[in-house]
């Protein structure tokens, strides 16, 4: 009986101490992902869609609020837009994929969309890359933004049927609130 207390008392000893280990590793961080820091906070958006396939055109503005989730590996945003063609709600997720050397960005929102898009830096340009079905048709989809300062940037969404010749939809500006 005592042999058998003390082998089930040093095996819970051996998972508690395998448990604690295992807490206690973290994966490694890209360095990359400290460039995503830039975008933490509120900001607030204000664009300017182009008449088009994707509508009469119009105002937009949005407000997203940005934080870290733990662990420190996806940046959370929180989106709520109105828009000429409607308002709604989203979620975006930005990271970095250490495998593909690209950024990433998905987002999920109100009107059913989910856009997936790999990016990257360089100097003071963001530039986001997809592919977008529409209408029974891929189109390729571009979003460059370029920092101002710590708190601005400008953007700029276009399509392509064929990645040569891209049409703006949409361009403007945002600024971090403090």
């Amino acid at each position: 009986m005592t042999r058998l207390l003390t082998i089930s008392v040093f095996l819970m000893l051996l998972f508690a101490l395998a448990l604690s280990a295992q807490e206690q590793m973290e994966m490694p961080k890209a360095p990359e992902l400290k460039n995503l820091d830039y975008f933490a906070g509120t900001w607030s958006i204000t664009g300017e869609m182009k008449p088009g396939p994707m509508g009469p055109g119009g105002k937009m503005t949005e407000t997203e609020q940005s934080k870290w989730m733990d662990g420190g590996y996806f940046l959370e945003s929180h989106i709520d837009y109105k828009s000429s063609m409607g308002n709604g709600t989203g979620i975006s997720f930005l990271s970095y994929d250490a495998n593909d050397k690209m950024y990433t960005y998905d987002e999920f929102n109100s009107a059913g969309e989910a856009v997936h898009s790999k990016g990257m830096l360089q100097g003071d340009t963001w530039t986001w890359t997809n592919d977008e079905k529409m209408g029974g048709q891929t189109m390729k989809g571009r979003f460059t933004m370029k920092i101002l300062s710590p708190t601005s940037y400008t953007f700029k969404f276009e399509m392509s049927q064929d990645g040569t010749n891209w049409n703006t939809i949409l361009d403007g500006t945002a600024t971090k609130q403090k």
